[in-house]
């Protein structure tokens, strides 16, 4: 399971190197939590991740389905930024 790491105010996701697998939430100031995400597949091909609307109401939600698609693709760790 993808471990989930929170960002503090102003800090960045460390760069996720040449394997380029990664997730991020983010809140928004409308009360939503957005992911997005990038990884590869066992075959080398690309593959993105975008949450659903319906994932995005809570960060709880958010967080839920974002571990699902990590797991999947192998990606090791979900970051989270919460004060934009």
């Amino acid at each position: 399971m993808a471990e989930v790491t929170y960002l503090r105010v102003g800090e960045d996701m460390p760069d996720p190197g040449t394997e380029g697998r990664w997730v991020t939430i983010d809140a928004s100031e409308d009360g939503l939590f957005y992911g997005t995400g990038c990884s590869r597949t066992s075959s080398g091909e690309f593959v993105g991740y975008m949450s659903m609307a319906e994932d995005d109401t809570s960060l709880e939600r958010a967080i839920r389905a974002a571990q699902v698609w990590a797991d999947r693709y192998g990606v090791p760790r979900i970051w989270v930024l919460l004060n934009t």
